[in-house]
């Protein structure tokens, strides 16, 4: 007998922002689709392994049963019991896989963590302390916990998780997204790659919260009673950007309890206040990572509000008072931060896979959005990310040719396909490798460093009007092991504190993009042989200590984001 064909989704409650965000006195919860399928105790799925051991205790909860029960979550919510250690393995798995099935259906195709493992281990509560991160040695997210300011019952200070926060969760997934996707972005390259994993991470949790329409519309300023105000209707002159920034950012950033905006920095709320200056970049407080990351953030969240107020005023009429319904400007504001979420994803895939700045990522965003949306206007978008990041310091790195737009040029013209195989470079690094290597004079290779194609992806992305736009992505990297005395001859400048004995490694590489008939679309390169980049790269890296003999990359998210708490002091181990 025929069956019915296997569900791709189903509905899973969350807490939409955190318990601290309410409306008319309840949680704000939101219920959103994340991809099906059959869950073990846990829960424990295919990509997601929820394990609650709490190492500050030495306790280990038992999983409850795998169920998504919505109606259980928001009846706990409703009687304010939200204490209970399962609703908390249940919501921070459901938005870690809201969160993956952003980036697959941005990107096209099924992403990768950043380790050998197909599960990312959850641990809601990992330990007793305000903060969370991203182990890529441990293969988890950690989520602390600590007592915050308020009183529970029996007048002891009730405790506040950060897995509960939509924010938090969000912003650790896209950590270990982005580690699966650009390696590299985690090693100390620049003051820009540094803060790019922290902006980019807030960007992503930002831009989720406001895709739910329900948690839109509670941010919005309340509806008006007096005379010519429609029930339900809100004045126009309620949504420039300007008052969107006060009501919708800063309610959102001032909402959220003060106990979590220690743990997360309060960088949500630094980042909303932030009005344009060009001159951000270049202050000594702002080369901090997460201080920098702000700016990033206050740069995309500006034309995210700057396109909402745009499209609220479109077709509206002359009436007096001129006013817009209250549900509309939340579904118009949630479609407008989806589409800006998914370019924003997207932008990854026509990034360099190293050395990466802020103008990178800017062609990157400008180009992948062109290249699925080239009909832009409904939003404007491209238009206003290339105005929007320039009132903070920030423009495109691509050269004049890409025709003003900011958009990375074209690949070069005349490249030499006739030795390799359609088909094997969709999928074969060999064969992308053979490709690279027959035509390394025209790309840019050095050949003298250590080449390797490190990925090939085959994407499937689907544009605004449903038709698929077929490309296949690859990235490759270049290393050179150079001595400090032979960095003179390369044209790369020696810093000072450099012994002449020792060995420093210089990189280079790029990201390779081609259409459905196996032709390079786009050749995105930071090539070994760009010294002036490479001597910037160095001197940073003896700033900052990273060139010292013994100097480790491990943990640097869990250092990152112990900076970002300050001054909590008394942190949980890092050999969790």
């Amino acid at each position: 007998m025929p069956t019915a064909p296997a569900l791709r989704a189903r509905s899973a409650m969350i807490v939409a922002q955190d318990p601290s965000v309410k409306r008319n006195g309840r949680v704000l919860l939101a219920k959103v689709d994340i991809p099906e399928e059959v869950l073990a105790p846990g829960p424990r799925g295919y990509r997601v392994h929820v394990i609650d051991y709490d190492a500050s205790t030495r306790r280990h909860y038992r999983p409850g049963p795998p169920e998504l029960d919505c109606a259980r979550f928001e009846a706990a919510a409703r009687n304010g019991l939200l204490d209970d250690p399962h609703l908390h393995a249940l919501n921070a798995y459901a938005v870690v896989m809201r969160t993956l099935s952003r980036f697959e259906f941005a990107l096209g195709r099924r992403v990768s963590w950043g380790f050998g493992g197909h599960q990312l281990v959850v641990a809601p509560h990992a330990f007793a302390d305000a903060n969370a991160f991203y182990s890529r040695q441990d293969q988890a997210l950690l989520f602390g916990y600590f007592p915050g300011h308020s009183q529970g019952r029996g007048r002891s200070r009730k405790l506040v998780y950060t897995c509960l926060s939509h924010d938090i969760v969000a912003h650790e997934t896209t950590h270990a997204l982005v580690d699966g996707l650009r390696r590299r972005y985690s090693d100390p390259s620049s003051p820009d790659q540094a803060a790019f994993h922290e902006g980019f991470a807030d960007i992503v949790a930002l831009l989720s919260v406001f895709a739910l329409p329900g948690v839109v519309e509670a941010l919005l300023p309340a509806a008006p009673t007096r005379d010519g105000i429609p029930r339900g209707s809100i004045p126009l002159a309620e949504f420039t950007p300007r008052r969107l920034r006060e009501t919708a950012l800063f309610g959102l950033a001032d909402q959220m309890g003060q106990e979590l905006l220690q743990a997360r920095g309060g960088a949500l709320r630094q980042s909303a206040r932030m009005k344009p200056d060009a001159g951000y970049l270049e202050r000594r407080e702002f080369e901090e990572p997460h201080r920098r990351g702000e700016v990033l953030v206050a740069a995309m969240m500006n034309v995210f509000l700057e396109v909402w107020a745009k499209r609220l005023k479109e077709g509206q009429g002359e009436g007096t008072p001129r006013c817009v319904e209250r549900s509309r400007a939340a579904e118009e504001g949630a479609a407008v931060a989806d589409s800006l979420l998914t370019s924003a994803i997207r932008a990854l895939d026509y990034a360099p896979p190293v050395d990466l700045c802020f103008s990178d990522y800017l062609s990157a965003l400008l180009t992948g959005d062109q290249e699925v949306r080239p009909d832009d206007s409904r939003y404007g978008l491209r238009e206003r990310l290339l105005a929007g990041f320039a009132a903070y310091g920030i423009c495109p790195s691509s050269r004049p040719s890409g025709g003003g737009t900011g958009t990375w040029a074209p690949a070069p013209p005349r490249l030499d396909y006739d030795r390799t195989h359609f088909e094997s470079m969709q999928r074969d690094p060999d064969e992308v490798f053979r490709f690279l290597w027959e035509n390394r004079k025209a790309l840019g290779l050095y050949e003298n460093a250590y080449s390797r194609v490190l990925s090939v992806r085959p994407c499937v992305r689907t544009s605004p009007d449903g038709f698929p736009l077929r490309e296949t992505v690859s990235e490759y990297v270049q290393i050179l092991g150079v001595r400090g005395e032979e960095l003179k001859r390369h044209g790369i400048r020696k810093p000072p504190e450099l012994d002449a004995s020792q060995q420093v490694t210089i990189y280079g590489g790029g990201t390779l993009i081609f259409d459905e008939r196996g032709r390079l679309k786009f050749h995105v390169a930071k090539p070994i042989q760009d010294f002036e980049a490479q001597s910037a790269r160095l001197a940073y890296l003896e700033q900052h200590g990273e060139l010292r003999k013994g100097s480790t990359a491990s943990r640097r998210f869990s250092r990152l984001h112990r900076r970002r708490a300050g001054a909590l002091g008394n942190f949980t181990s890092e050999e969790w």
